[in-house]
C-alpha cells in the first residue's frame, strides 16, 4: 500500500498557491515543486529546524546529503533553484527576515549537448510506424509527424484537442507552459498524417463515445500519456533498427530544432516555436550554428578555396 506523502508545512503551501496563481504552473511543475519541498523539510525536521527557521549551514547541509546519495549536479541545480525560490518568497512575504539562501553556491553544470537522431533515423522511425499500420500504425505515425515537424513538448503533443486541427490548419495554436500561448507552423507530411489519423480516429474510442482530444485514450485522463507515448516510441525505434535508449520524445524535440538551424533557422524563430521563455535556453543549440560556420568557411571564403586549388610541394 502506498503511504500518503507528509504534508507541507503552512509556509510551503502558501509558496505552492502562489506558483499556481502567479506564474499558472502546471499539474507537472506543482508536483515537481512539492516533491523537492517535501524532501527539503524532511531534512529540516531531522535536524529540528523548518523553513521559517533554517540557517545557511542547515541548507548547505542538505545540498550536501544530495550530492552524497549520488544526485547529479543538474537535479542538485534544479533543487536549489527551488529552494531559492522559496526563501526569497519568505523574505518578500515578510515570513523571514533574511534569506539563507542567498549565499548559497549553485554545483558547477557541464554543458551537455542535446542528444539528436539524424533526418534518415526520424524518417526510418516514421515509416516504421507506417509499416505498422492499423490504428495504432496511424496514430503513431501522426505523433511522430506533429512532434518532429512542430518541436512541441510531449506533454503539449499528447493533450492536443481535437479543435486544434479539424479545419486542416496551416498553424497550430499551442497552450505550453504558464498557460501561454504560441502559434507553430503545421508542415505538409504533418497535416496529411493528420488528415489521414481523423479518417480512424473512431477506431480509437468506443461505440458511442466521444473525446475532446486528437489522441483521446480509455484511461483516466482521457488522452494518450506522455509514459504511454514513450513506451510507443521505443518499440517504433526497434522497429527501425534505431537503439530505443537514444530515443525519447525530448530527443524528437532536439532533433526538430537542430536540423532547422542546420536548414538555415534564425535562433530567434527556433525560441519561439520551441516556447521557450528565455532565448538563453535555445542557446544550447549554438553548437549547430558553430559547426555551420566552420563549414561556411571552409567552403566558401576565397583564401580556403584557393588553397584547396594549390598543389602540394
Amino acid at each position: 500500500m502506498r503511504t500518503k506523502p507528509p504534508p507541507l508545512s503552512r509556509e510551503a503551501q502558501a509558496f505552492m498557491e502562489m506558483l499556481t496563481a502567479e506564474r499558472g504552473a502546471s499539474r507537472n511543475t506543482e508536483a515537481a515543486y512539492a516533491n523537492d519541498l517535501r524532501n527539503l523539510e524532511t531534512f529540516l525536521a531531522r535536524r529540528r529546524q523548518k523553513p521559517v527557521t533554517a540557517d545557511t549551514d542547515a541548507l548547505r547541509a542538505y545540498l550536501k546529503s544530495l550530492d552524497y546519495v549520488g544526485m547529479t549536479p543538474r537535479t542538485v541545480a534544479r533543487r536549489l533553484s527551488v529552494i531559492r525560490q522559496l526563501f526569497r518568497f519568505l523574505l518578500a512575504e515578510r515570513l523571514r527576515e533574511d534569506d539563507p539562501a542567498s549565499a548559497l553556491d549553485s554545483p558547477r553544470l557541464g554543458r551537455p549537448l542535446p542528444k539528436v537522431l539524424s533526418r534518415d533515423e526520424v524518417d526510418r522511425l516514421i515509416e516504421a510506424a507506417r509499416v505498422k499500420g492499423g490504428v495504432d500504425g496511424g496514430r503513431m505515425a501522426t505523433l511522430l509527424e506533429i512532434l518532429y515537424g512542430t518541436g512541441l513538448r510531449v506533454s503539449e503533443l499528447v493533450t492536443l484537442p481535437l479543435v486544434a486541427v479539424e479545419r486542416d490548419p496551416t498553424m497550430l495554436i499551442v497552450r505550453g507552459k504558464g498557460d501561454k500561448e504560441r502559434l507553430v507552423p503545421l508542415s505538409d507530411p504533418a497535416r496529411k498524417a493528420i488528415a489521414s489519423w481523423l479518417h480512424v480516429r473512431a477506431a480509437a474510442l468506443g461505440e458511442g463515445e466521444s473525446s475532446r482530444f486528437l489522441f483521446p485514450s480509455r484511461g483516466r485522463t482521457g488522452h494518450l500519456t506522455r509514459q504511454r507515448f514513450a513506451q510507443l516510441l521505443k518499440e517504433a525505434a526497434l522497429g527501425a533498427g534505431i537503439d530505443p535508449a537514444r530515443v525519447s520524445p525530448h530527443v524528437l524535440r532536439h532533433a526538430f530544432a537542430s536540423h532547422l538551424l542546420e536548414g538555415g533557422a534564425d535562433l530567434r524563430s527556433v525560441q519561439l516555436m520551441l516556447g521557450h521563455a528565455d532565448i538563453a535556453t535555445t542557446q544550447i543549440y549554438t553548437h549547430v550554428l558553430d559547426e555551420k560556420l566552420r563549414s561556411l568557411v571552409q567552403d566558401k571564403h576565397p583564401l580556403a578555396r584557393r588553397r584547396r586549388r594549390t598543389p602540394a610541394g
